[in-house]
């Protein structure tokens, strides 16, 4: 008797106790969700924001709305500042962040603007990581990396703060290799034209969309330009024979330098929560992130918009920006030292 008097209460009691997955579709049912992004209309932030904004509410329990407000202004800084300080903390806003704002206030310590820490955000994940590649005019006789280190060479970049010009310098004071960066050229097409002309052996860039794949792999075709070397943490599947700057670094101390520079590679196209929103809605929206980047309709938008997904888990993203603001103080200011 005894025992059939406890069941009946553990029964009532748990019938009285809503779940967590209840609790969290009971909050987002009949909700306007925002996605803050912090880039203009248009832009390649912008695209993969929309995107997301179309699908990632069918996973979210409740199945709110959610809608894109652009908040461009100092490389993202404005938008996170925003997403940090004021926008809810309940999990109704999504942030569309820039991948180089999770280091800003690594590499810039004393930057006031960065009203922020990267580490109390919770990362969703990032819809692509990016893997940066090294392009070298055949005519040069540079084959490998190792003849980097006695050839000489010039590459075509932005600006100094671009990736086309920080991972040279990293390659030349970690590897020893001798590269000369010719800097000013107007974006990435203007780069790659200033090495299809000549001007230039080689371009080092930061990513590789579909855009900057078809202007150069007609190169590889013909045998007048040839990929020696990848900048990022994982290997281009494309490019399964071609080392990755990790995989040539020639100490430990360069491998750990370049990790923390390729950090923002992985956070490609990275979106966050707000600081302080509730555990149990946290992980209803990193599950629906996860779930929408598998979803056969996001997959079939993207393709249709050229768009690539190569998704990073928000953990692991969270993870890196860990081990970065917890390196030694000596390591650290040697990368800001290289990278600067």
């Amino acid at each position: 008797m005894k025992q059939q008097f406890l069941l009946a209460a553990a029964i009532v009691l748990t019938a009285a106790i809503p779940s967590r997955a209840d609790s969290v579709s009971d909050f987002f049912t009949g909700k306007k969700m925002m996605l803050v992004t912090s880039a203009s209309v248009g832009g390649g932030y912008d695209q993969y924001a929309r995107l997301l904004a179309r699908h990632l509410p069918r996973y979210i329990p409740g199945a709110p709305t959610m809608t894109v407000q652009n908040m461009p202004g100092a490389e993202g800084i404005k938008a996170a500042n925003y997403l940090y300080a004021v926008a809810p903390h309940d999990g109704t806003v999504v942030g569309g962040l820039q991948r180089n704002t999770g280091l800003a206030a690594f590499y810039h310590p004393d930057n006031s603007g960065a009203q922020f820490d990267a580490r109390k955000f919770t990362w969703l994940g990032s819809t692509q990581q990016e893997i940066g590649l090294f392009i070298v005019r055949t005519q040069t006789g540079v084959k490998t990396v190792q003849d980097l280190k006695t050839h000489e060479i010039t590459g075509s970049s932005t600006s100094r703060n671009s990736p086309s010009s920080i991972y040279p310098r990293l390659l030349n004071a970690l590897y020893g290799t001798k590269l000369r960066v010719i800097e000013g050229y107007d974006g990435s097409q203007a780069a790659l034209l200033a090495l299809e002309r000549g001007e230039v052996d080689s371009h080092v860039s930061g990513g590789s969309s579909a855009a900057f794949r078809a202007r150069f792999q007609p190169w590889e075709k013909d045998g007048s330009a040839r990929v020696v070397l990848q900048l990022g943490m994982e290997r281009d599947a494309e490019y399964p024979d071609v080392p990755t700057a990790l995989d040539i670094a020639p100490t430990p101390d360069a491998r750990n330098i370049f990790e923390i520079a390729f950090v923002e590679q992985v956070m490609g196209r990275p979106f966050v929560l707000p600081p302080g929103v509730p555990k149990d809605r946290v992980e209803a929206l990193r599950k629906a992130f996860d779930q929408t980047m598998r979803d056969k309709d996001f997959l079939e938008d993207a393709k249709n918009q050229k768009v690539e997904i190569d998704p990073v888990s928000g953990a692991r993203i969270n993870e890196l920006l860990e081990k970065v603001y917890t390196a030694p103080p000596e390591l650290a200011q040697r990368v800001r030292d290289l990278v600067k």
